[in-house]
């Protein structure tokens, strides 16, 4: 490698927050990732787009911790966390989504908020036994900073209702909210416009891009192409377990064998 090149590759190290290289998960003898490797850059919307069945969610699972992976690295921040356990990778910085929603539906909107933030201190036998002092100010930032994401989310006349009985769409806001409750550092999404009106769906892509602004980073998975081609970049293409392609959606739509796979997928 030459100096030039390897300049080069401290660069796109240094910018991208999150690495995986060589990533995979075997059951048995079928290989669901079969070994995958891309950057996700500081401060973009990075897509993981591919048919179904290419292995998108299994590859989000591990790089969140809850999937371990049979083989690979996950480079969060210059740290390999492949293989710890989710809750670990969070207080690292990294909060996750899911396709199907994770709330507490007997809670308000307001109650999941406040219960997202891990490491409380009033959740510990210390806590319960210093009492409210010890604990209250910590739990009016809180109360505070859902306050603001719901107000940001335009759900405050929700904040009170129960979140069973919130829409699909309304629940995928919540979803995005608890993830942000962690203040993380790179938020992993997956599917977030799936059973969503294309008019909520429209407004979820504009929250991400006012996420993007405020410097967040980002990895989707997502089917939703025209919300692809909107929010992210860059985008990567699985099928099969693989990484097909990388690039612009421009050039993900010239890219023969992406066809292919999406015609044969």
């Amino acid at each position: 490698m030459t100096s030039v090149q390897r300049q080069r590759a401290s660069s796109a190290a240094q910018a991208a927050l999150l690495r995986v290289d060589d990533l995979a998960k075997s059951y048995g003898g079928v290989h669901a990732v079969a070994g995958v490797s891309f950057d996700v850059p500081r401060g973009r919307i990075t897509g993981l787009i591919g048919p179904n069945g290419a292995g998108k969610s299994t590859a989000l699972g591990m790089i969140a911790g809850a999937i371990k992976p049979s083989r690979g690295s996950v480079l969060l921040n210059g740290t390999n966390v492949a293989g710890w356990p989710s809750h670990k990778i969070a207080r690292r910085g990294l909060a996750r989504t899911f396709q199907r929603s994770s709330d507490f539906s007997g809670m308000t909107v307001m109650e999941n908020l406040l219960t997202a933030r891990y490491g409380q201190r009033g959740d510990t036998l210390r806590g319960a036994l210093l009492g409210r002092r010890y604990w209250r100010a910590e739990q009016e930032s809180l109360t505070a900073r859902a306050a603001d994401l719901i107000a940001r989310f335009d759900m405050a006349r929700m904040a009170n209702e129960f979140a069973g009985t919130l829409s699909g769409g309304q629940r995928r806001l919540l979803e995005i909210m608890r993830a942000l409750m962690t203040e993380p550092e790179i938020l992993l999404l997956d599917e977030p416009m799936a059973g969503v009106n294309p008019a909520l769906g429209a407004r979820i892509g504009d929250y991400l891009l006012q996420l993007r602004q405020d410097g967040l980073t980002m990895l989707m998975v997502e089917h939703e192409m025209s919300v692809v081609e909107r929010v992210c970049d860059p985008v990567i293409v699985m099928a099969q377990g693989e990484v097909l392609a990388e690039g612009t959606m421009d050039q993900i739509r010239s890219d023969h064998r992406v066809l292919d796979a999406y015609l044969n997928g």
